[in-house]
């Protein structure tokens, strides 16, 4: 008769254990249904769930315990009945999610609000995992300089309205400063392979179009048409066209100053880094303009740049531009022509963005993220960052600062 046995091994993490127990398995023909491992601070956790049969089980579990002796470790033995083990089974057919907890530093009572909400809605956390590095002691409370992420898997069952709803608890959480993130972990959310991003307030910590008008003499005027349009009050192709012309005259010259002197966005740098190095094609889809997007392209290795190209005349400004309007329509259209050219799924793109223009191109990526958005933005995304810089995108892609030299 067929026995399966469930082993827990706990105690200080040291070289060899899993080979040494797995030996022992092996000498008696003993199948592994199931193996898990997790370390805290030197501090080991091993699972094992395995078949064998009653002649075989006493010796087992006695070179185990043995073993455990040896080697300093505690081991615990637990039978599991057949049909708690074809229940088991049975459940992994439903579907796996991953919340993501993102901020200066994640508490309990974070992780406690979390948690809560998926036992409401009836989910099993499978694992849990530190997404970001060690941090010494004297980091954790500066909030100038720490940051915190912990991703949880969980899987159950979920119609569309109880997804929904899960979700609005999860971004509803009465917590400052944590970001939550919901995704379904499929196989597109695990095989991203294009993000785009808009520029002005997003890559950068400023407005292209109001550091020229600045220069111009219109900078009062031109703010004020940005931030009606930032927050969804008039349309953008008008405000485009009034904030243009408004800098009719200026020097073109002063373009370089600018772009020069650009205050970029916490974490731009290593962002770029890590997803160059990992492989991802990067764009900018910008309703501002192509000289300062270029300059970025140039600065940090962006794969591609869509922006807005001011005429110019004698060495000035006219007042125009040329071309068609880089709105939050042409966003996703280039989204979309992005992901043919690349031959991807749109569930594969990612696309970040604060204003209210990039809600078209946010909501058609399969991940779309409102980064320090405007309030219209963050309530009709899916997913948003508020509390750290742009780091926290490779986060939300499920990157660990461990895998990354880091």
């Amino acid at each position: 008769m067929i026995e399966i046995i469930q082993v827990n091994i706990n105690g200080q993490d040291k070289p060899g254990l899993v080979s040494a127990f797995s030996s022992i398995l092996a000498k008696y023909s003993a199948s592994i249904l199931d193996i898990g491992q997790s370390n805290i601070h030197q501090s080991l956790t091993l699972g094992i769930l395995f078949l064998t049969d009653q002649e075989k089980s006493g010796f087992i579990m006695k070179d185990l315990l043995f073993k455990a002796s040896e080697l300093g470790v505690q081991i615990r033995f637990s039978p599991v009945e057949r049909n708690a083990y074809d229940e088991w089974v049975a459940r992994q057919g439903k579907n796996r999610y991953i919340i993501t907890l993102l901020g200066r530093c994640v508490t309990a009572r974070n992780i406690a609000e979390v948690s809560e909400v998926i036992f409401k809605y009836g989910m099993n956390i499978d694992m849990i995992r530190r997404l970001t590095g060690r941090m010494p002691l004297e980091k954790i409370y500066d909030t100038t300089l720490s940051k915190s992420c912990i991703e949880i898997s969980v899987r159950g069952s979920l119609s569309a309205e109880m997804r929904t709803a899960l979700q609005n608890d999860l971004l509803n959480l009465p917590t400052p400063g944590l970001d939550v993130s919901f995704q379904k972990d499929d196989i597109y959310r695990r095989s991203r392979r294009l993000i785009c991003f808009d520029m002005d307030s997003t890559l950068v910590h400023a407005e292209c179009i109001d550091e020229l008008a600045e220069r111009a003499g219109v900078g009062a005027q031109v703010k004020a048409i940005t931030e009606s349009a930032m927050r969804g009050e008039i349309d953008f192709r008008e405000s485009f066209t009034r904030r243009v012309a408004l800098l009719k005259g200026l020097d073109a010259s002063v373009m370089e100053d600018i772009a020069r002197k650009l205050p970029y966005n916490e974490g731009l740098e290593r962002m770029m880094s890590v997803l160059k190095t990992v492989g991802y094609k990067t764009a900018i889809l910008s309703g501002g303009f192509t000289y300062f997007g270029k300059y970025l392209q140039q600065k940090f290795g962006f794969d591609y740049v869509y922006a807005n190209d001011l005429e110019i005349e004698d060495g000035k400004l006219t007042g125009r531009y040329l071309g068609d309007i880089v709105d939050g329509n042409r966003k996703a259209d280039l989204l979309k022509l992005l992901c043919q050219v690349e031959g991807i799924n749109l569930a594969q793109a990612v696309a970040v963005g604060d204003g209210a223009n990039d809600l078209p191109m946010i909501s058609l990526a399969g991940l779309g993220i409102a980064y320090h958005a405007k309030p219209k933005v963050k309530a009709n995304a899916s997913q948003s960052i508020s509390s750290i810089g742009l780091e926290g995108v490779l986060y939300f892609l499920g990157l660990k600062d461990s895998q990354l030299g880091r």
